[in-house]
């Protein structure tokens, strides 16, 4: 099949859904533009701080939701069960699970005085279901600030010509804060100084690779872990508009690029899909992948739903949100926007690997997903960009995961605050990144992980059950979130399910039995707190509980 139609489909389909359904969203929340928000009501020069215009805004948030998720998940899918059913699941998901999700997350946030939808689930469900939720995000945050560093050093160590633009991103960062906010330089001039800073770092990253030596016994990788957790440390403690704003903001214009310029190449060359268009409901030559539902469905998270998106929303994006009016484009645009990236990866993927080749660049030699797609960028966008487009995608996606990686890291700070009731933001930040470190330089990671892709799109569940319940005491209808929810819900048990048998029933190397019962409790565990929250919050439901719009937020 010609790649175009596909890409065409993509185009049109979430048009629509951005104009039809994400505005109906919008008049049924009842979104004011009028209305302040916490930026402006809880304004604190650190955290609580109005954008500069919903562009600023737009990138930060889209930024952060847009790391290696939407670029692993459908890298793997597209092997495992096929083209076809991937973009299904991607078209369907974002427009009306994840992109619902992450608006409803953040207008529910910035009408609850910027707190984090875990802890918006106390007046809206129970406070032991936000007690259990939080410690179960709690977990996950610690999870992926441990894992996005290790994806960085790594990436870094892999690819040394990267390292000079990815962190060349802090200091043009700091000066694009500083001309938005301190002076009287236009946005328009500023964005375009720190964008063409940006591609001069990108030069010199090509002509001046840097690789890290040993250094009192400690690795490259082990150095890169501790100094990315330093600068997490630091840059969560930061202001939002000295560092974090500007710096995703520039970000974004790199994959704001990489997507034009994908989509352009495309149009010009129409590849033909060369992988599987399906695989089976259970494929043969992947029998680590797992039944098409619900493991397809857990796969890909970010590009169709995922919970560190409502994490993201309720955490960073609704503090610095200056008008009602801009929720549906960042909340649900910005999903939107991720899913196409996820339409192209999907592309990337099919168009230039088969199966076979699949086989050999994801299996345990091969570079990964994120080989398969940039390589497969790099035969895309050859009409363009010549011979430079698979360095130019690798580049592109390590400064993502930075910005995912500090944002994890101030989401954390957060909840740990509202967990331990610290007020001092230095203690909560040396605890969340202390923890991650900690599982990041023992290993301790990969016992945990897993869990974590299928955990992830349980927090979307519940996220959305939080919402569900919200709307439903300020007499606003549910189904819109509670629908997706239940889906969400019974999915990720089932996927729970798959993986609590294949710990229970584990084989060694040798053929025997050698079941990992830590990763079964853990599983078990999960579902237990999961069953808990959905309860409650179900109970909150059928009881048709409201509040008095006067006395309550919102």
């Amino acid at each position: 099949m010609n790649s175009i139609w596909i890409l065409i489909s993509a185009l049109v389909w979430f048009s629509v859904g951005y104009l039809a359904y994400g505005r109906r969203l919008a008049r049924v929340y009842g979104v004011d533009a009028q209305r302040q928000t916490p930026a402006h009501e809880h304004e604190d020069g650190i955290d609580y701080v109005p954008a500069h215009n919903w562009l600023v805004l737009f990138g930060h948030h889209f930024s952060s939701i847009c790391g290696a998720g939407p670029i692993i998940g459908p890298a793997l899918a597209v092997a495992y069960w096929g083209w076809a059913p991937s973009v299904i699941w991607v078209f369907l998901g974002s427009v009306l699970m994840g992109a619902v999700a992450d608006f409803t997350s953040l207008f529910v946030s910035v009408r609850s005085d910027g707190h984090t939808i875990s802890d918006i689930a106390r007046p809206e469900i129970s406070p032991r279901a936000r007690l259990l939720f939080s410690w179960f995000i709690w977990v996950a945050l610690v999870l992926v600030v441990a894992v996005f560093a290790i994806f960085a050093a790594r990436t870094f160590i892999k690819e040394p010509d990267a390292v000079i633009p990815s962190l060349a991103l802090i200091p043009v960062a700091l000066l694009t804060g500083h001309l938005l906010y301190r002076t009287k330089v236009s946005n328009t001039a500023a964005t375009l100084l720190g964008i063409g800073l940006l591609l001069v770092a990108l030069f010199l990253g090509t002509q001046f690779p840097v690789e890290l030596p040993t250094i009192l016994g400690m690795s490259p990788e082990t150095l890169w872990i501790v100094l990315l957790l330093g600068y997490c440390f630091v840059a969560s403690i930061t202001p939002v508009q000295v560092l974090l704003q500007p710096r995703d903001y520039l970000a974004s214009f790199l994959l704001f690029g990489a997507i034009s310029i994908g989509i352009v190449s495309i149009l010009l060359t129409g590849p033909t899909m060369q992988a599987n268009a399906f695989n089976g409901f259970s494929p043969s030559a992947w029998p680590q992948a797992g039944p098409m539902w619900p493991m397809l469905f857990v796969t890909i998270a970010c590009g169709a739903i995922s919970g560190f998106h409502s994490l993201v929303s309720s955490g960073t994006t609704c503090k610095q949100i200056s008008s009602e009016a801009h929720a549906c484009r960042v909340g649900y645009g910005g999903m939107i926007m991720e899913a196409l990236v996820g339409v192209l990866v999907i592309i990337c993927v099919g168009c230039s690997l088969a199966a076979p080749r699949l086989q050999e660049v994801l299996g345990p030699t091969g570079g990964g997903p994120i080989s398969a797609f940039s390589i497969g960028y790099g035969m895309i966008s050859q009409p363009i960009l010549g011979g430079y487009g698979e360095a130019f995608a690798v580049m592109t996606l390590n400064a993502f995961i930075l910005t995912t990686l500090d944002t994890s890291t101030r989401i954390g700070r957060y909840l740990t605050s509202e967990l331990f009731g610290t007020t001092n933001m230095y203690v909560s930040t040396a605890v969340i990144a202390g923890c991650g470190g900690a599982l990041a330089l023992t290993g301790q990671w990969t016992v945990l992980w897993p869990a974590f892709g299928t955990s992830n799109q349980l927090i979307a569940a519940l996220a959305l059950l939080v919402g569900s319940c919200w709307m439903m005491r300020r007499g606003k209808s549910p189904l819109y979130t509670l629908i997706p929810a239940c889906i969400m819900l019974v999915t990720t048990l089932a996927a729970f399910a798959y993986q609590l048998y294949g710990a229970v029933t584990k084989l060694n190397e040798a053929g025997q039995p050698d079941p990992n019962w830590f990763l079964a409790g853990l599983i078990a565990v999960l579902i237990v707190l999961a069953g808990v929250v959905f309860w409650e919050g179900v109970t909150v439901l059928t009881n048709g509980q409201t509040q008095d719009l006067a006395d309550q937020p919102g």
